[in-house]
């Protein structure tokens, strides 16, 4: 091995990775669904196999993995996602989706609004720095390109398909995730940083009627707008202030017709902590909010509870994150490692290393334009103008991003590897 590993399988990563931003383009225009990504596989397995990796594929649907051994020494997981979201793009990009849920161009839009596009790219890139750079490391790595993180059970479907009988136990797991930071910034955190979050469906029941005869009826849309209201109190009035807690409504569904009292409404809400305890008290006053606000408007049936779409607490281990953090600085400087601090978006890629009970970190790294971001901060416009993941407008700048990305990743393997 040389002396400096990390330079040395750096060297001429402009040139080795050209591929990168056309790569890019190509997924951010083919986004598919969650359990959909079949196109997007066929690619990564494609390029996976050009550089000499072991391809294990439709591993949980349309996972797919790669291994490269390198000698003895330590194994390291490295990991992306790679499915889409029901959302309009809005970008104006040259590029921009136009792809929808249905092959006959009916259904939903589809758009890569989380950035799972660039971390596909990312690390296929770190993937041939790799496989190209042997001589400088020695172990194994695992690259692992993951489905259905959007729905929140795609990890979990590579470890029930048997993830851990097709490779070697790693020793590490890594993985990132693009934000609205600036592109050039990569942030780590110690301790809880991604949320657990549950999502769950209500369903109340009223009994419907004329509009004209509210009194003969038991309007289900009213005791709705009430228990959205009062669920704005669970974590203003019954969680500490200095327990962070989101609970945000973001659908309501109830009626056809502006002079009928339907019979049912039904209300989709999102629940975001970082500690189980609050976790359960939160969705216990949840439950009990809703029973005694079907009660109170005389509701004729129980209501109904559906919990979906969870994931757990990414609890990222200290020890990990320090050689992570350590390694990333020694790479990119200080002025470009920061603490991001908790994050309350959501992520399932702890059901990984969950498998196997082995330590895990996981960053992030910025995506906005460097110049954009300080005219934002500088007017204190920041939230007005950045736009953010999953909106119809999150469009990372290519560049520095993708290099950064890719370099992050390479950078914390090889703490372990060289």
């Amino acid at each position: 091995m040389t002396a400096d590993p990390v330079s040395s399988v750096l060297a001429g990563a402009e040139d080795a990775t050209s591929w990168q931003e056309d790569f890019y383009r190509d997924l951010h225009q083919h986004p598919e669904l969650s359990h959909q990504e079949h196109r997007t596989a066929e690619k990564v397995a494609g390029r996976l196999r050009e550089q000499g990796y072991q391809l294990h594929t439709g591993v949980g649907g349309t996972g797919v993995v790669g291994v490269l051994r390198n000698g003895s020494g330590r194994v390291v997981l490295l990991r992306a996602d790679m499915d889409a979201l029901p959302v309009r793009e809005a970008t104006g990009l040259p590029y921009a989706s136009t792809a929808t849920s249905g092959a006959d161009g009916e259904g939903s839009p589809v758009m890569h609004a989380c950035g799972h596009d660039v971390h596909v790219t990312c690390l296929l890139g770190a993937a041939q720095l790799l496989a190209a750079g042997t001589e400088h490391w020695g172990g194994t790595v695992i690259v692992l390109f993951q489905p259905a993180e959007e729905a929140g059970d795609g990890a979990q479907g590579m470890v029930d398909d048997g993830l851990a009988d097709l490779v070697p136990k790693p020793d590490v797991a890594l993985g990132q995730h693009v934000m609205p930071y600036p592109a050039g910034i990569v942030g780590t955190h110690a301790g809880p940083t991604f949320a657990a979050a549950d999502s769950m469906r209500i369903t109340v029941h009223g009994r419907g009627g004329h509009g004209s005869m509210p009194q003969a009826t038991v309007d289900p849309v009213v005791l709705a707008a009430h228990i959205v209201v009062r669920l704005q109190t669970v974590v203003s009035r019954e969680v500490a202030p200095t327990d962070p807690v989101v609970l945000t409504v973001g659908s309501i569904l109830a009626g056809t017709k502006s002079n009928v009292i339907p019979d049912q409404a039904t209300i989709e809400l999102n629940l975001r902590t970082y500690d189980e305890r609050t976790r359960s008290q939160v969705l216990d006053a949840v439950e009990r909010i809703v029973r005694a606000e079907c009660q109170a408007s005389r509701s004729p049936r129980e209501p109904e509870f559906e919990t979906f779409a969870r994931f757990s607490l990414t609890d990222n281990d200290a020890g990990t994150t320090e050689k992570v953090t350590a390694a990333l600085t020694g790479h990119f400087g200080a002025d470009r490692v920061e603490d991001i601090g908790r994050v309350t978006a959501s992520e399932d890629f702890g059901d990984l290393p969950a498998a196997w009970g082995i330590p895990y970190s996981y960053w992030a790294f910025g995506g906005t334009d460097p110049d954009r971001f300080e005219r934002a901060s500088r007017e204190g416009r920041v939230a007005q103008d950045i736009p953010v993941n999953h909106s119809g407008t999150f469009a990372p700048v290519l560049q520095p991003t993708l290099r950064t990305g890719t370099g992050a990743l390479v950078v914390a393997a090889l703490a372990w590897l060289a």
